[in-house]
């Protein structure tokens, strides 16, 4: 007969779960010395089986204590994923730190778009900032449809700003090439063997941008990606943009004022209303100084009534109160140095007394570094622009009233609705610009 002796019913199971089923017994009915030899060595296997059960035990409990120790070691990092389907086990930490930056949620990038390349375009833009954000987008999208690669765009040094920045001083040049890259293959510069030809002069030369009307809707779209997401400014200028805002912001609402009525948009425009005897002569030196410009007999009448001068600081302030602007806002310039100074900003200080500029809101050293860099100035305000409350750009003989009463019904209607630009066939250049209204790309 076969017997199994156990202390308890949890000890059977556990002697049955590790194979061990201990037997006593002998041959017939005997009990002698044999019997006695057997209980010993029967005694002995339970010993051992009870030994290795313990032992079992023991190093199971110390290896949980041991997984334990190391998830709540990197609990911080990889508690979130491992234990998120047990919300008792894990509580994240109350903390304002920062995330560490190989945990930050990942930016997918698109997926590249393979082509044969039909060449390299190098591009150098002129201008103040919105011009060369403009030509900039005009030479991705001629990249994009004629199959090339485009080369990170030079910046020009050598007109009246005298800017020496390039385009990754001013733009996020990284985010630039990744962003579109399922449209045009862009590189930072030249492969070496295309740079020998170049400095050989073995290229192909053009000045050219791209119109504003009659294009396909694909294209005026990749400008528009381009323009406000292609671009974007570098975490300096983002970050010193955010400082003013937040200053601006603690003392409520502000309007900002792109008052264009600096010394060279006045001379090379050739408006002179409102200007001295003096002012006008050191304006119309400085456009002949400039060779590049052609454009040197300006009639300066002709051109206000033909609507192609900026509204003077006078004019703007007139243009404020008629749409009723509470008067004690704050009003951000906006610009660099307005020609003629306090003289000429008499009047709109007189009307909005809480006038700022960045000059006043930061500290000398913190603009240091933007000092003599006319378009990362102009970056820094067109951030602030981007965050205001209102906008007014500075692009008439009536009574007051009459005034007042036709620029709010002409605004009445048209508040952040987009209209079609106006073409002018046979005058182009003359016609609204795409950038300033790309209504295709606005949600009708």
């Amino acid at each position: 007969m076969c017997c199994r002796l156990v202390e308890n019913c949890e000890e059977e199971e556990q002697l049955n779960e590790m194979g061990g089923c201990v037997t006593f017994g002998g041959v017939g009915g005997g009990g002698g010395g044999e019997g006695s030899k057997g209980d010993k060595s029967s005694l002995m296997v339970l010993s051992q089986a009870k030994m290795i059960l313990w032992m079992t035990r023991g190093m199971t409990t110390l290896l949980i204590w041991i997984c334990v120790v190391q998830l709540l070691t990197v609990g911080e990092v990889w508690g979130p994923r491992l234990l998120k389907t047990w919300p008792s086990c894990y509580t994240p930490p109350q903390t304002n730190l920062p995330s560490p930056s190989f945990m930050e949620s990942r930016v997918f990038l698109p997926p590249k778009r393979d082509y044969k390349n039909n060449g390299y375009l190098m591009v150098s833009c002129n201008g103040g900032l919105n011009q060369m954000r403009g030509a900039i987008c005009d030479m991705v999208a001629v990249a994009r449809y004629l199959n090339v690669t485009l080369i990170v765009p030079e910046l020009d040094k050598s007109s009246f700003w005298a800017d020496p920045s390039d385009f990754e001083d001013i733009f996020d040049v990284d985010h630039f090439i990744k962003s579109l890259r399922d449209e045009v293959r862009i590189l930072k510069e030249l492969p070496p063997r295309i740079k020998r030809r170049v400095e050989l002069g073995k290229l192909h030369s053009t000045d050219a941008r791209l119109a504003n009307n009659g294009l396909p809707l694909e294209i005026q779209k990749l400008r528009c990606r381009v323009n406000f997401s292609g671009l974007r400014f570098t975490s300096q200028i983002e970050e010193l943009g955010r400082k003013v805002v937040n200053i601006l912001r603690k003392n409520g609402p502000f309007l900002v004022l792109h008052l264009r009525y600096e010394m060279d948009m006045l001379a090379f425009s050739g408006c002179t209303q409102g200007c001295n005897g003096d002012e006008i002569e050191e304006l119309t030196r400085m456009r002949y100084a400039y060779p590049w410009w052609k454009e040197k007999e300006i009639d300066s009448d002709f051109k206000r009534k033909e609507g192609l001068c900026p509204m003077t600081p006078e004019e703007t302030a007139l243009i404020l109160r008629a749409l009723r602007i509470d008067r004690n806002i704050q009003i951000y310039i906006a610009a660099g140095e307005i020609y003629g100074g306090e003289r000429r900003m008499a009047s709109l200080a007189t009307e909005f007394p809480n006038l700022v500029r960045k000059e006043m809101l930061l500290d000398r050293l913190e603009l240091g570094f933007f000092q003599n860099h006319s378009s990362q100035m102009a970056a820094l305000d067109y951030y602030v622009s981007l965050e205001s409350d209102i906008f007014v750009p500075t692009e008439g003989s009536l009574s007051w009233d009459e005034f007042s009463n036709t620029v709010k019904e002409v605004h009445v209607d048209r508040m952040g609705r987009p209209t079609r630009r106006v073409t002018i066939s046979d005058r182009p250049k003359e016609e609204e610009y795409f950038y300033a209204n790309p209504y295709e790309c606005l949600d009708s």
